[in-house]
């Protein structure tokens, strides 16, 4: 008699576990994004979740995060990673998940607004206390006693983009003379201490383990940096001729069909355009194309003037192939210099 009480208190109690689990799900969304955002998407996800959980009451979202070099982080895509969405920091790491594998359609540039870029950024230098080697533009970073450190242009957006920066510099510097130029890039790639995989191993690199006299990364990354550690400390420096940094994002269409996440997955992104979002960006020193608001925040953000990759130096595949495939210009410089 106590068994078949007991055997039908367990029933009951499955059957109540069930109904809990029909009527509360749980949805997760993984975003795949580059190394230096963690911060950034942390906040950003908290008032996401409140717009998500006011519409579907019943839904306890989970929002998880993958980081790494925005390239390695396309690969684990490649190679099975069943991320929701890509939140990267150029446009070939998102390209490549529809050319390898077919993951996103040939169009998700223009499923969502600039491009699918709902912010942007540029480079930016941080230089020690009272800027003892007088940095002030890419021209003083070819002085023979000053270090550099920034990401492997080979496995990092950001190592690119700083890559592509100093080499517009220096074309708009000499009228696009590319023997000039490429001796302008040599001198600049000599001077490299450390090549890390990463921006977030290069902020490391300069700051924990005190190598190099300039960290070279995304302006956002700088100033988050120089406000983590001590303004005291050091000096963020945007030069004058830049580079423009576009933020890609993509839902990826064969997972979250995958994964049942379609909805949340084209949610979160659309919030990233969202005036709340915007102002949490600026907050951490990306640009938007919300003019009265970066109005509002000029101070954040250095006049500085920004050339379009594909102006400059065409496609973004005839970049990659002319200089960071095996054997590129990158490989040539490196050769000419002391790699």
């Amino acid at each position: 008699m106590i068994f078949l009480i007991s055997k039908k208190c367990f029933l009951f109690f499955i059957a109540v576990l069930l109904i809990i689990a029909c009527i509360v799900q749980a949805t997760e969304l993984l975003n795949s994004s580059y190394d230096v955002s963690r911060e950034l998407f942390i906040a950003l996800n908290r008032p996401f979740k409140k717009h998500w959980n006011a519409s579907h009451p019943n839904d306890k979202l989970i929002i998880k995060q993958s980081h790494s070099g925005s390239s390695k982080q396309a690969l684990a895509l490649l190679q099975g990673l069943r991320a929701d969405v890509v939140t990267y920091n150029q446009v070939t790491d998102v390209q490549i998940l529809h050319d390898k594998a077919c993951l996103i359609p040939t169009n998700w540039q223009s499923r969502l607004p600039n491009n699918s870029s709902p912010f942007y950024s540029t480079m930016a230098f941080l230089v020690r206390k009272n800027n003892p080697k007088h940095i002030y533009d890419w021209s003083d970073l070819v002085c023979k006693n000053v270090k550099l450190i920034f990401p492997n242009p080979k496995t990092s957006g950001n190592g690119r983009y700083t890559y592509l920066a100093a080499w517009n510099a220096a074309d708009q510097a000499d009228g696009k003379n590319k023997l000039q130029t490429e001796a302008f890039m040599t001198a600049f790639l000599k001077n490299v201490e450390v090549f890390d995989i990463g921006g977030r191993s290069a902020a490391t690199t300069f700051i924990e383990r005190g190598l190099g006299d300039v960290l070279i990364s995304f302006e956002s990354e700088i100033n988050n940096i120089c406000n983590q550690y001590s303004k005291n400390k050091y000096t963020v420096i945007v030069p004058k001729i830049n580079i423009l940094a576009e933020f890609p994002v993509a839902w990826i269409d064969k997972n979250v069909q995958h994964n049942g996440t379609t909805q949340v997955a084209q949610a979160y992104l659309n919030y990233l355009y969202t005036l709340e979002a915007q102002e949490i960006l600026t907050n951490f020193y990306y640009r938007v194309n919300n003019f009265q608001l970066m109005e509002s925040k000029k101070s954040y953000f250095p006049t500085t003037v920004l050339s379009k990759v594909t102006d400059q130096f065409g496609s973004w595949h005839k970049v990659m192939q002319t200089h960071f495939a095996s054997g590129g210009e990158l490989d040539k410089l490196l050769n000419i210099g002391r790699f």
